[in-house]
């Protein structure tokens, strides 16, 4: 019988940028067994961490209470500054532990990536964790402050400024997270434009809908209702997102 000369073509055709290196084949059984041993070390990382950060949690606390200035807070029932301690130890602990459990999960499904799609994985994680750390700069120096100064002033001539230890910590926690989940935006754009499913100029065209969807999630990420901590969110998301098409346009010119 002749070969099927369809077959060469295709192979010649086939980008190697496309093809999994690691092509091993694993039953369902492993790869659960897999999935359940890196649970298991991000979930001990998590710990760890935790437990480190709940026996020096007292600076930590004075630390996240330093935007409120000269603020006094008060604990509103027994046991809340302790329970208000093992929440800022949970979140610095995910913190801490999170290049751990990135690790984990990278190694997980590293082996079913396409050489083209590890190649982006070094830029994503590197631009990730710089834009969640500047996330929380961001956060902490300057729209904590704003917010919290907002609400001092607003009945300054009014009410005497003493403020539940957990409420606060609940604002200032959630601020913290939500903004520095917002500096994501150009890590997924930078994906999408380098997978080919949006193109820079397909970004720029919606500009628009960037700019209401900004307003949007400044609400919805802002744990305070005052204006400008809302707006100044905003600006920083659309800052974000224009900063993310001429990242892809420079990186990716041929998107």
């Amino acid at each position: 019988m002749n070969p099927d000369p369809i077959t060469p073509v295709l192979e010649a055709e086939r980008d190697p940028l496309d093809e999994t290196p690691d092509d091993v084949e694993m039953s369902l059984f492993d790869h659960l067994e897999e999935l359940r041993q890196r649970l298991l070390w991000a979930l001990a990382a998590f710990g760890v961490a935790t437990v480190g950060c709940f026996v020096g949690v007292k600076p930590l606390v004075r630390f996240l209470e330093a935007p409120a200035g000269s603020v006094k807070f008060l604990q509103m029932a027994p046991g809340e500054f302790f329970f208000v301690s093992l929440k800022v130890a949970a979140y610095a602990g995910l913190i801490l532990s999170s290049p751990m459990i990135l690790y984990q999960v990278i190694a997980f499904v590293l082996p079913g990536l396409t050489r083209r799609e590890r190649r982006l994985l070094g830029p994503v994680v590197l631009g990730s964790s710089g834009l969640f750390v500047l996330g929380l700069a961001f956060g902490y120096g300057v729209l904590a402050p704003a917010a919290l100064r907002f609400f001092v002033n607003y009945g300054a001539d009014v009410v005497e400024p003493l403020w539940s230890i957990e409420r606060y910590f609940e604002f200032i926690l959630i601020l913290l997270l939500g903004t520095g989940l917002a500096f994501q935006i150009p890590v997924v754009q930078f994906v999408l434009s380098a997978l080919g499913l949006v193109s820079p100029r397909q970004m720029l065209a919606g500009w628009r809908y960037v700019v209401l969807a900004a307003v949007v999630l400044g609400a919805i990420l802002t744990p305070s209702t005052d204006p400008l901590t809302q707006m100044l969110l905003a600006g920083a998301i659309a800052g974000l997102y224009l900063g993310g098409v001429a990242l892809a346009v420079l990186i990716l010119p041929q998107r």
